[in-house]
């Protein structure tokens, strides 16, 4: 017998077990995944990665890996490509993880996480029935369309969709129904819950005693580019915020023209890209405070 003729060995990639083989199930559904360690957190970013330092992904509105071949910026490291899922730069995050999260807007989805059974009774008092799925103390509610992520819209209430992953629990039960316009109220309606902290104590005045501002337009113009400049935030987003609130209020912090109805406008524009309620109130004290207001 030749050498040529002697049979070869044939090495056969194992087939995947845990969280991985979840997560290539779902990928080949489309459905934009991405490991999660102890605690259902996602994994750090790397070294390289860390604080933002390589400028997070260029465009954090879709799902999808960032440039870093790592499992980096939790929800936007989400991937449907099982070769990335595969690949040596995962392995170790899939080594350690306990579970598998998906990025619900990457599939056209909302889940509405509650995270009590005291949420649970309120949900079914006040929103449409769908699809549904048991967690661990709660239910998540799925619904076809997208919006901002949200937490805290309610007690024990988060909002998961734009910017946002939700840990894969199933497939659920029920039928899936449209986005209804009870769950985007929802998000809509946090900032009256409390009110944002007023702007007021010495007005500053020209010697004639107007406003410096002299017109309301200039100052819905600079409020106006105040919401555009978070909106606009792709990275940094507590940052961004927190830089937008010192400037609104450096410079019209000290007139007495700023109203609780601008300050509104403000912290929806946050609460919109993710922002919690209490770090928009914290961001605009922590602002007042650095200026002396």
């Amino acid at each position: 017998m030749t050498l040529s003729a002697l049979p070869r060995r044939v090495h056969l990639r194992p087939e995947p077990t845990g969280p991985l083989a979840t997560a290539l199930t779902l990928a080949s559904r489309s459905v934009p995944v991405l490991p999660l360690r102890v605690g259902k957190a996602p994994f750090n970013n790397c070294p390289t990665c860390a604080k933002n330092a390589c400028g997070g992904r260029p465009n954090m509105k879709q799902a999808g890996p960032c440039t870093c071949p790592r499992p980096c910026h939790a929800w936007a490291a989400a991937t449907s490509n099982p070769d990335t899922l595969r690949s040596t730069a995962w392995a170790s995050a899939w080594r350690q993880a306990t579970a598998v999260a998906y990025h619900p807007a990457g599939v056209r989805l909302t889940v509405v996480d509650l995270d009590h059974a005291d949420a649970v009774t309120w949900a079914h008092a006040h929103l449409p029935p769908t699809r549904t799925v048991p967690t661990t103390r709660g239910q998540h509610w799925i619904y076809q369309g997208t919006m901002p992520s949200t937490n805290g819209v309610r007690p024990g209430i988060d909002i998961k969709s734009r910017m946002a992953y939700a840990r894969w629990l199933g497939p659920g039960t029920g039928r899936l129904v449209a986005l209804p316009d009870e769950v985007r109220a929802l998000a809509v309606k946090r900032t009256p819950a409390r009110p944002a902290p007023e702007v007021t104590a010495a007005p500053a005045r020209d010697a004639d005693g107007t406003c410096p501002h002299r017109t309301p337009a200039y100052l819905n113009r600079g409020v106006a580019m105040a919401e555009e400049r978070i909106t606009k935030a792709a990275s940094g987003v507590h940052a961004t915020v927190y830089r937008t609130f010192l400037a609104v209020l450096s410079t019209h912090g000290r007139c007495g023209c700023l109203t609780d109805a601008h300050v509104a406008r403000l912290f929806a524009a946050s609460q919109a890209k993710g922002e919690t309620l209490r770090h928009c109130t914290d961001a605009w004290a922590n602002a007042r405070t650095t200026l002396g207001l």
